[in-house]
């Protein structure tokens, strides 16, 4: 685990969600928090930061220290596109979080394209925020979705990290679907893969409270059903339905919508 949560922040208000999300994150890991803000500059060569994105990031720095008063909180403010600003900043960083949806999200759209496009290309695991997770952020277990997929994997990682962070429950969850089912025809052959996901872990982190469930219905459907008492959502970028050349499974996309509390995504970027 590294040493530094970073946020991306518009000045919407959904960024401002997701400051008090990482503030939060940080604050658990003994982390610094980087607030971070992209701007196009006005001409190619203007590199010099604008004052209203200065004054921006430290808004969002401010509401930050009040949210977690001990953490170090830096800020900056580059010029570029933000899914390559926030891209380059996960390379070093523990966790990135941004809002579902930010300034340039237009009415209609179920998600920003900034999150889309930050979750299928990010170094590390991408928090995505909406305002109303703010009440329940505390509260309920994590909840890990798992299809064998190379991203499932290591999300399992990822997951007993949050539980032992949060000291919450771990809800490891499967959604089985006779005929379709990846891991086999019988629930027996389901039930053994969500073991063996996260047996390993278990082991290593045996602080961490485990619960399998082998639930029927659809990835989605499951999913966001155990997200409306769950205090984190955990799943893999792209599962086993995920088609070449897409950049993020449509489950991936779908919970991160809809889902009742944050979620995390996580990418296999080895």
């Amino acid at each position: 685990m590294g040493d530094l949560v970073v946020v991306g922040v518009d000045g919407s208000a959904m960024s401002l969600a997701a400051v008090e999300a990482a503030a939060t994150a940080a604050a658990r890991r003994g982390a610094a928090l980087r607030v971070v803000h992209a701007e196009a500059p006005i001409k190619p060569r203007l590199m010099v930061p604008d004052p209203a994105s200065r004054a921006l990031v430290q808004e969002a720095a401010t509401h930050a220290l009040a949210v977690a008063p001990g953490v170090a909180v830096t800020t900056n403010v580059v010029t570029g596109d933000v899914v390559h600003v926030l891209e380059a900043a996960s390379q070093a960083a523990d966790l990135i979080v941004v809002g579902s949806r930010g300034m340039g999200g237009i009415a209609g759209l179920l998600l920003g394209s900034t999150a889309v496009s930050l979750a299928a290309r990010s170094h590390c695991p991408v928090m995505i925020v909406r305002e109303k997770h703010r009440a329940s952020a505390d509260t309920g277990p994590v909840v890990l979705g798992v299809d064998g997929s190379r991203d499932s994997d290591e999300a399992v990682d990822v997951a007993f990290t949050e539980a032992a962070l949060r000291r919450a429950e771990l809800v490891a969850v499967h959604a089985w679907q006779p005929g379709k089912d990846p891991a086999g025809a019988r629930p027996e052959s389901a039930e053994r893969m969500l073991v063996q996901a996260t047996a390993d872990r278990a082991v290593t982190h045996p602080d961490v409270t485990v619960r399998r469930d082998l639930v029927g219905g659809t990835e989605r459907e499951v999913l966001l059903e155990a997200s409306k008492t769950a205090q984190l959502l955990i799943v893999g970028a792209r599962g086993r339905s995920g088609l070449a050349g897409l950049l993020l499974g449509s489950v991936s996309q779908d919970v991160m919508t809809h889902a009742h509390c944050p979620v995390i995504t996580v990418r296999r970027t080895t």
